[in-house]
């Protein structure tokens, strides 16, 4: 059976599906398994316990900024083979997007009231990336994970050392983060400027602040 070519707007239509299925429902998954399966839940004191909450309430507002990122950047790539490694890498996020809510769930947390305005704001700055030509679309995307990953190390840091099922899961997320930054480069990434870097921290920064409680 021949495969379809999509259009602009099919893609738009499947950029809507996976804004309401990554905001408001659950998002389609890869074929791996959860890395905390299995694990034992340790005890934490209730302090322990909100301070892991606040780390995977703040890592999936990450995962929900990453997948409006790429779903933004798929939507807009020019050449074929970016676009299916945006939307591979999209789907990857969305692993963790689902790890990190069935761990607040476990934690008897909840999930970021902002998400809906982190999703909006990052689909339209990764379709304006996208844009710009695949070069700077990638050389967002490896910047983006290279920034993802020194912030996993600091929340792995941060943890209860007693909660292995956090743990677990930040390490995947961390492997995969990087190899996602090594494919952006290897497919032709371009280096973005020093003032572009700033101001994805900047807003990284703000993002981090505002999920830890809200």
């Amino acid at each position: 059976m021949p495969t379809r070519n999509l259009t602009p707007m099919d893609r738009l239509v499947i950029s809507l599906d996976n804004s309401l299925r990554t905001v408001f429902g659950r998002p389609r998954l890869t074929e791996r398994p959860n890395p905390s399966s299995g694990l034992p839940e340790h005890e934490m004191d209730e302090s322990e316990r909100r301070l892991a909450a606040r780390l995977m309430r703040i890592n999936h507002s990450g995962e929900v900024c990453a997948q409006a990122l790429y779903q933004g950047q798929a939507m807009t790539a020019n050449l074929p083979e970016i676009r299916m490694v945006m939307e591979r890498a999209a789907l990857e996020e969305n692993d963790h997007l689902d790890w990190c809510e069935r761990r607040l769930e476990e934690l008897h947390d909840r999930k970021s009231l902002l998400n809906p305005a982190w999703y909006a704001g990052s689909f339209l700055i990764g379709a304006a990336a996208g844009i710009a030509g695949d070069r700077w679309s990638l050389g967002f995307v490896a910047e983006t994970e290279k920034q993802v990953t020194a912030h996993l190390e600091n929340h792995l840091s941060r943890l209860p050392p007693q909660d292995e099922k956090s743990k677990a899961i930040l390490e995947q997320m961390k492997e995969d983060e990087m190899r996602h930054a090594i494919t952006a480069v290897e497919a032709g990434a371009a280096g973005l400027p020093f003032p572009i870097r700033s101001a994805m921290k900047l807003v990284s920064k703000i993002m981090t602040k505002s999920a830890c409680y809200l």
